[in-house]
């Protein structure tokens, strides 16, 4: 499974895509040079829950966000971002309110109140 290369996450199982974040934290683990229960401990966590995690099972969502943060890879979590968009009618009436010319000031120029 480690030497696939997966671009449709739509036709896998939730077990293999359980699967393939195991692989994806074990990999960062190991290349950070760490062992399971420095991580674990790091993380708060025990090292049978992360061996569960690396492995595909079933652990928490909690459980792969200490993961992810011990790991400094809490950048996936852009993937979860929502963009703020403007739909196309509100667009066009903040277009319609914009200000189309400079008022300039009516009647005393000089800005000195006459009183």
């Amino acid at each position: 499974m480690t030497d696939k290369s997966y671009n449709n996450w739509v036709s896998m199982s939730d077990k293999a895509l359980a699967e393939q974040i195991g692989v994806y934290v074990k990999h960062h683990r190991l290349e950070q040079n760490r062992s399971q229960e420095i991580l674990a401990q790091a993380a708060g966590i025990s090292r049978s829950t992360l061996s569960l995690l690396e492995r595909g099972e079933t652990v928490t969502l909690a459980t792969l966000i200490k993961v992810l943060r011990v790991l400094d890879h809490l950048h996936i979590m852009e993937a979860f971002v929502i963009p703020k968009t403007i739909s196309p009618l509100a667009l066009a009436k903040m277009e319609k309110e914009k200000r189309q010319r400079a008022g300039g000031k009516k009647g005393n120029e000089s800005g000195i109140n006459d009183w």
